[in-house]
């Protein structure tokens, strides 16, 4: 394909997520896709001001809109989610080949309308197909086989097809991500991964054979680990992508080392969509100490996801 086409939205203008986009462009002298900021025309000034770069633009809201960066408002959660609605239209047009997402308050966005649990289910309901979320850090990979219920609702949802497909689309995205053989560790649902059998039986019962099955497409496949040691062992080498079977499970190791650098990835759909691996930081909004690292690897690894197109 082309030069990839990639919308970035400013997520709530009153959030960290419009001065990360700056920073990110005023130090990034070389791209290899085309962006375009859809956000209020204000911020896209300002933008395109600092930057290296050329970039296109759309512009949102009205134009007497207002915000304060730290004052989340209802007209600033109205403009995240007009940033988003157009980024996904342009996607399904032919406009985009892709979007990265600044961060917006879910709950703060659930006031004015929105009705997703979170933006990785809000591009599938617009682009269709079945979403799994993954994460890419520089040392851990993490593909999360439920995410957005529950915890008492997990096991019940933890079903064979849900696994496999958290385990096929981990697979792939090692393979998208230049590991030819990928080695995918899969944490256990029970402490000690049931401790064969005395602290649970799904590991024994259910998730093993069944990734004794599809171990035959995936060689790398571990039986189920212990999930309090998986994570150190793959930061050593031991696993490539790890899967764990909960939002928690795999997201509080992957922060606790990865929180300027990780990477969401939301893999199933017809289009790539990342964003950085943190909220809006309303607290520390306007002060310019939020870290863009994040942001800026969600910038590349749209890229790289969206020159295949056909996404995981």
């Amino acid at each position: 394909m082309n030069i990839p086409r990639i919308a970035i939205t400013c997520g709530d203008p009153a959030g960290v997520g419009p001065e990360l986009v700056r920073k990110c462009f005023s130090s990034r002298e070389k791209h290899d896709s085309e962006f375009t900021l859809i956000g209020p025309q204000k911020w896209i000034d300002e933008v395109k001001s600092e930057s290296q770069i050329r970039l296109g633009s759309l512009a949102v809201g009205l134009a007497s809109s207002h915000y304060v960066p730290g004052e989340p408002t209802h007209e600033s959660s109205k403009i995240a989610l007009e940033a988003m609605e157009r980024a996904a239209r342009g996607c399904g047009v032919g406009e985009f080949d892709g979007v990265v997402t600044g961060p917006i308050s879910k709950a703060r966005c659930v006031e004015v309308g929105f009705s997703h649990p979170g933006q990785t289910e809000f591009f599938a309901s617009h682009w269709g197909g079945t979403p799994t979320m993954g994460f890419v850090g520089e040392r851990l990979k993490v593909v999360l086989a439920t995410w957005h219920i529950p915890l008492a609702a997990v096991p019940y949802h933890l079903t064979e097809s849900c696994l496999s497909m958290a385990i096929d689309r981990a697979n792939d995205l090692a393979k998208r991500l230049d590991i030819p053989n990928p080695r995918i560790g899969v944490c256990g649902l029970n402490p000690h991964a049931g401790e064969e059998g005395l602290i649970g039986n799904e590991e024994g019962a259910v998730f093993n054979p069944l990734i004794a099955q599809l171990r035959e497409v995936v060689p790398g496949l571990s039986d189920c680990q212990p999930a309090d040691t998986i994570f150190h062992r793959a930061v050593n080498g031991a696993f490539d992508v790890v899967v764990a079977l909960y939002h928690d499970q795999g997201l509080a190791p992957l922060k606790t080392i990865e929180f300027d650098t990780a990477v969401n990835v939301t893999l199933g759909l017809p289009f790539a969509r990342t964003s950085p691996d943190h909220g809006t930081g309303y607290d520390i909004a306007g002060s310019d100490a939020a870290s863009h690292r994040s942001f800026s690897r969600a910038i590349d690894l749209a890229g790289k996801l969206a020159k295949g197109q056909v996404m995981v």
